[in-house]
């Protein structure tokens, strides 16, 4: 059997690949689909994607102009179900909107809508696209079959521009967030602690949007870690593993062997429930039985790209496999935990260690947890991984459940290099967001809760179009 780590290498390293539409009308020049056909496809593999496209002796020209060419279309698409994340939809010309709704109705993927420019020497009538005003024919007559697409600024591009260089990228992103979150399992590993009502989360809702939650009692994982041969090969691997990973120096021997054994049981557990994303219950029981923090195994798990969020936050682990689609970087679940001094656009984002050691500054230390070293006694909390966040453009979001339905927010900012205190327990970092009194007062009078997801690299253009126009999740506007 593959291990969880080595199946999370191989979904990082998929190419996506599209399926290339071509539209004509018979008015305008289809001498222009043949060059469409060899420069989008060969931009497509210059930019590392692969592409499908119908042969180009089975419709005139290898483009779709009527209902009937439409169903050939939707039979190729048929056949190649499963291997083509999205389709783009090329506009040479004009194109024809009745042909494409034959073509493209049942697809089942996110639909790119490409228009070729005019060129304002080429305007006579042997050259002339008009695809600016065939898009519009286009996007209309698919806003009345319901059909969903995507379409960006500026309103036509041509694929050897630097504009669908980004178009593809924004768009691939949404392909995977759509593929990713359409049909996903969340892991619910313990109940919410009865004082943090700020988790709570309605799975009939969730179920409602393609995402099912496998609930398991931590008594069950209780009693498998205790089972749990310390010297078998599956635990001397997570040992050399979480070694190598980070520092601990500071933990005992008998802490380090039961966040080893809680470490291969999580992994166990990810691969027999078939888990896209989990939440723990994080304390206090592991910490009264056991003597440790879960927070460095969340972040040795999420820095393989597998989201996973503490204090039992389903909603956020949810939104951190949204956030792990877009940007193919781990994602973490971080407390709006400080104000930075007097600076209105910049705040800590902060929490005890769940954080990837790739988005750290540099290798963390684990410790004994102080909140819990403080309540329960020292020597009980092993497993806080300390270090800083480092300096990066960010994007961040958060879901709840309300009325049956499910909410999101999100946006942009970025991780500056701002020195925290070194007293500054946990992982943590100032993020600078602009006009951020604002976000948070609308975060807080829409309910939200008081974590947060974040990933590198900007992507919220993407998770707009992906919750909007395919997922159908309500978006709160901050």
């Amino acid at each position: 059997m593959k291990t969880q780590e080595t199946k999370f290498t191989l979904l990082s390293q998929k190419k996506t690949t599209f399926a290339l539409y071509f539209g004509n009308r018979g008015f305008f020049p289809e001498s222009l689909i043949a060059d469409a056909r060899t420069e989008l496809s060969e931009t497509l593999k210059k930019l590392g994607f692969n592409s499908l496209m119908l042969d180009s002796d089975l419709t005139r020209y290898g483009a779709v102009e009527s209902p009937e060419e439409g169903k050939v279309y939707a039979k190729f698409l048929e056949e190649n179900r499963g291997k083509y994340d999205g389709v783009i939809l090329c506009l040479p010309n004009f194109g024809d909107e009745t042909g494409a709704v034959s073509a493209l109705q049942d697809a089942g993927v996110p639909i790119y809508i490409l228009a070729y420019p005019d060129e304002l020497d080429k305007m006579d009538f042997s050259l002339r696209r008009d695809a600016f005003c065939g898009k519009f024919s286009i996007m209309d007559v698919f806003y009345q079959y319901q059909i969903p697409y995507t379409v960006f600024t500026p309103h036509t591009v041509h694929p050897f521009s630097k504009e669908f260089e980004q178009h593809i990228s924004d768009f691939e992103k949404v392909c995977k967030i759509v593929k990713g979150m359409k049909r996903m399992t969340v892991g619910a590993i313990g109940a919410r602690t009865t004082a943090f009502k700020t988790v709570r989360y309605d799975e009939l809702a969730l179920q409602k949007y393609g995402i099912t939650t496998e609930v398991l009692d931590l008594s069950e994982v209780f009693m498998r870690v205790r089972k749990l041969d310390i010297t078998s090969p599956a635990a001397v691997a997570k040992a050399n593993k979480l070694k190598n990973y980070t520092n601990f120096n500071k933990v005992p021997e008998k802490s380090f062997e039961n966040l080893v054994r809680f470490g291969v049981v999580i992994d166990e557990i990810i691969i027999e429930y078939g888990l896209d994303a989990l939440a723990l219950r994080c304390w206090i029981e592991m910490e009264q039985e056991f003597g440790v923090a879960p927070c460095v195994l969340l972040s040795e798990i999420n820095d393989r790209g597998f989201p996973a969020a503490c204090e039992l936050d389903i909603c956020n682990a949810i939104t951190m496999h949204a956030l792990n689609l877009a940007s193919d970087r781990p994602t973490t679940c971080l407390d709006w935990n400080n104000n930075y001094g007097n600076d209105p656009e910049k705040c800590i984002l902060f929490h005890c260690g769940p954080v990837p050691q790739s988005l750290m500054t540099a290798k963390g230390e684990v410790i004994d947890h102080p909140m819990f070293a403080k309540a329960l006694g020292a020597g009980n909390g092993f497993g806080c991984n300390v270090g800083r966040i480092a300096p990066n453009p960010i994007t961040f979001a958060s879901s709840k459940t309300q009325d049956g339905k499910l909410f999101v927010y999100f946006g942009e900012g970025e991780f500056t290099d701002d020195v925290i205190q070194e007293g500054f327990f946990g992982c943590g970092g100032v993020a600078k967001i602009d006009n951020l009194q604002e976000k948070l007062l609308k975060i807080g009078y829409n309910g939200y809760r008081h974590h947060v997801s974040v990933t590198p690299g900007h992507s919220a253009t993407a998770l707009r179009e992906a919750f909007t126009r395919y997922l159908g999740y309500e978006i709160t506007e901050i």
